[in-house]
């Protein structure tokens, strides 16, 4: 049986978000994204506020032979975000790949948080989305289409824990309404818009800020009863940035152990019985 060829041959993919957040093989989901859209292929154009971050995961594609290069900017900005385009642009020849990566936490609720904090969530993990495709798409239907994977969360579909999260629901709701409306705007474009909504995962940034009580917790909480982790966002979004997804756009995929589809009395007995 022939090998299958690389998913992404030929691509160029911008993925913001991309420095190493965490050390050694514990790698955040931009930079697993990023490797391995490499390993497949794509010419990776990797956008991190932080160059040394951003340098960890340009020396570990190159270490495997694979094409990528640094863009060391603010996705609030607009003009570094043309900027980052313009790069990519001008290191490849073209873009047909786009992966809205970058995100903060954004605890509290209404009542108690803090309206510059508010302003600052919803700027970095939702207006940044629509920065980068401004500035992207029109370089997509250059090269005859493209793909946008934006990255919300089940909690842009849920309330995902105890502790209210509202500056960080609200962001990541508005991710997946702009992404619908994008896919539909920007289909005749042959631009496909779709969403991945990450469950527990454990990434560098969750661990740094969990106890392993809570972890455990996270891990129960999923009918899969396994941690889910950076790879796992990695694989969904090569599919849906790849041509086997070519008739694919306006979805929201949850990668999340299956979590969405119970309810809290279904899981109640892995949560109460110890293992």
């Amino acid at each position: 049986m022939p090998a299958e060829p690389p998913r992404l041959e030929g691509k160029v993919a911008i993925v913001t978000g991309a420095g190493a957040t965490g050390s050694g093989d514990f790698v955040g989901i931009g930079q697993a994204i990023s490797i391995l859209f490499a390993r497949h292929g794509a010419g990776v154009l990797l956008v991190d506020r932080d160059q040394q971050n951003a340098e960890t995961t340009l020396a570990a594609i190159r270490e495997e032979g694979g094409r990528a290069s640094l863009f060391v900017g603010d996705v609030t900005s607009n003009s570094d975000c043309q900027g980052m385009v313009e790069a990519a642009v001008a290191e490849y020849g073209k873009l047909n790949i786009l992966i809205n990566n970058v995100g903060i936490s954004g605890p509290g609720s209404v009542t108690d948080v803090e309206e510059d904090f508010w302003d600052k969530v919803i700027d970095v993990n939702l207006k940044s989305v629509m920065l980068t495709s401004k500035h992207a798409i029109p370089k997509m239907i250059e090269a005859g289409g493209g793909a946008i994977v934006n990255l919300s969360s089940i909690v842009g579909l849920r309330a995902g824990s105890g502790r209210p999260s509202h500056p960080y629901a609200a962001s990541k709701g508005g991710i997946i309404g702009l992404s619908n409306s994008m896919a539909v705007h920007y289909g005749r474009d042959n631009i496909r818009v779709n969403c991945i909504a990450p469950g527990h995962i454990r990434s560098p940034m969750v661990a740094r800020h969990s106890t392993e009580e809570m972890l455990n917790l996270r891990r129960r909480a999923g009918p899969l009863g396994t941690e889910g982790t950076p790879w796992d966002v990695a694989w969904a979004a090569l599919f849906l940035a790849s041509e086997e997804a070519r008739w694919v756009s306006g979805v929201t995929l949850p990668v999340d152990a299956g979590l969405l589809a119970a309810t809290p009395l279904a899981m109640f007995p892995y949560l109460r019985d110890p293992e």
